[in-house]
């Protein structure tokens, strides 16, 4: 019997460049090394992609990959690189798939394909991407978003908000609630040595108030009554420096305090190689950071670079993780 994690492997929107860089990511000998992958989707599509990615079909059944196939939609029933109802219901009952093979304890992590927002509009799911519908389908409130690329680990304190929504986000209250969170992600997967780093929200970290309040304000604060709790947490850390700072080791993690603080960082040293890990969930759960590139799609061109990628780092993470912590 393999000793290998068990990760399902969603194959994403059909009309999109998941089946592709999923077939190509099951003939990667790392991935091969890593992983026993249970493939969720269409395997009609799978073995389409295969034929367009010049790939054996026999990658789909052998020591390193099976097929969980599900009904929905066929190869040749649609087109790739365009919105469809019909591939965004299939795509959500991908996900649903993968996270009851997980909730029967069938495989250990789910490392999942992109969706279409607008498709899964245009099939009636109500939710608007993967974290919602993990988030729904696991009872869990509020995820948590953690970007890991090489060792370099971020948290975001906001995502999806204005630039000045987010400043307004910098509250003593969020930031101690958020490295509580935090830390109790870290520790899901395993990891509970090193210290987490805030970075700073201004330029050089506000410099004691000549270029804003919020370090001194809220960061500093927070900071302090986190370490009296026995948190290990440092900051505010200049953003210009904390980043590298924490790829060079001296921190396990970085807390940004807004969208593209944290997406720069991450993907200026390495776009494809940053994958998304949503914490905070009684399932492991690692994603592609990038969309359905309609316009590529059916070509046979997809780079699986990070598909690879987010299925290497479920099967790191895999062995060690908790369904739940204490926070």
């Amino acid at each position: 019997m393999s000793t290998k994690p068990s990760i399902a492997v969603t194959m994403g929107d059909p009309a999109g460049i998941g089946p592709e860089i999923v077939v190509r990511s099951l003939a990667d000998p790392q991935v091969q090394q890593a992983a026993l992958c249970h493939v969720v989707g269409s395997r009609s599509v799978l073995e389409d992609a295969c034929q367009r990615c010049g790939l054996p079909i026999s990658i789909l059944d052998s020591e390193y990959a099976r097929v969980e196939d599900v009904p929905g939609v066929e190869a040749g029933s649609y087109q790739y690189g365009g919105i469809s109802a019909a591939c965004g219901a299939a795509s959500f009952n991908y996900i649903q798939r993968a996270i009851a093979l997980a909730q029967e304890g069938k495989i250990q992590a789910v490392a999942t394909a992109p969706i279409n927002k607008e498709s899964l509009r245009a099939g009636s799911v109500p939710f608007i991407g993967h974290t919602e519908i993990f988030g729904d389908l696991t009872d869990t409130t509020d995820p948590l978003t953690l970007f890991e690329v090489r060792n370099l680990r971020v948290f975001f304190l906001s995502r999806h908000v204005s630039l000045s929504r987010a400043c307004q986000l910098v509250t003593k209250d969020r930031i101690i609630d958020y490295v509580r969170r935090c830390t109790g992600a870290l520790t899901q997967l395993g990891i509970t040595e090193g210290t987490m780093a805030i970075a700073g929200l201004n330029p050089h970290s506000g410099e004691h108030g000549l270029f804003g309040n919020e370090e001194m304000e809220a960061i500093v604060p927070a900071v302090e009554t986190l370490q009296a709790a026995g948190y290990r947490v440092v900051g505010p850390v200049s953003a210009d420096s904390v980043f590298h700072l924490a790829l060079q080791g001296r921190y396990n993690s970085v807390l940004s305090l807004y969208h593209d603080q944290g997406h720069i960082a991450t993907k200026t040293y390495d776009f494809e190689r940053t994958i998304s890990i949503t914490c905070g969930m009684p399932i492991l759960r690692t994603s592609v950071d990038h969309g359905t590139a309609f316009d590529i799609a059916g070509k046979g061109t997809a780079s699986a670079v990070s598909m690879v990628e987010a299925i290497l780092v479920a099967a790191k993470y895999a062995p060690f993780w908790k369904s739940s912590v204490e926070v």
